[in-house]
């Protein structure tokens, strides 16, 4: 079997050494993300204790639930490629384990993107009121949508980077 350019210039590896390689990067890159997402839960979860929160709008109160429930499944998602990684390691479940972590990593992604836009949304809309919390809620969402995704997925397209990997 030939072996494939890691793009690094250490010469070839192959197929078993690449799915390796990708499932290591995988779970590197959910640890970075879950730290982030876990801390932010736990934030999330405290401020429904505070005195501030039974004094909430009706509005707000949904805003800091959408950010609850978005983180939770953010969490679920992200760590579920570990928790399946510890529950079948081994070669033959590579292939599989890196299709599904990459796809529950995105949609955890997208959790996390909802969590932070509701909670800027929340921060803004106590802090500087409704129609300026509008416009950076849009804006944060906007950019997360533009560099997580809509960026990636159009240098993929065009070809950027297509010898990277």
């Amino acid at each position: 079997m030939t072996g494939e350019s890691d793009g690094s210039g250490a010469g070839t590896e192959t197929r078993d050494e690449r799915l390796t390689r990708n499932l290591r990067e995988l779970l590197q890159e959910v640890r970075v993300a879950q730290t982030g997402v876990q801390f932010l839960f736990g934030f999330l979860l405290a401020v429904a204790f505070t005195e501030r929160y039974a004094h909430a709008s009706g509005f707000e109160q949904i805003v800091h639930l959408v950010a609850v429930v978005s983180a939770a499944a953010s969490v679920a998602l992200l760590t579920t490629p570990a928790g399946w990684h510890r529950l079948l390691s081994g070669k033959r479940h590579r292939p599989l384990l890196i299709q599904v972590g990459n796809r529950l990593t995105i949609a955890g992604l997208v959790c996390l993107a909802v969590t932070m836009t509701a909670t800027v949304l929340l921060l803004f809309k106590i802090v500087a009121g409704p129609s300026i919390a509008a416009v950076v809620a849009v804006t944060v969402a906007v950019t997360f949508g533009g560099v997580w995704f809509l960026l990636p997925m159009r240098m993929r397209r065009d070809g950027n980077g297509a010898g990277t990997r």
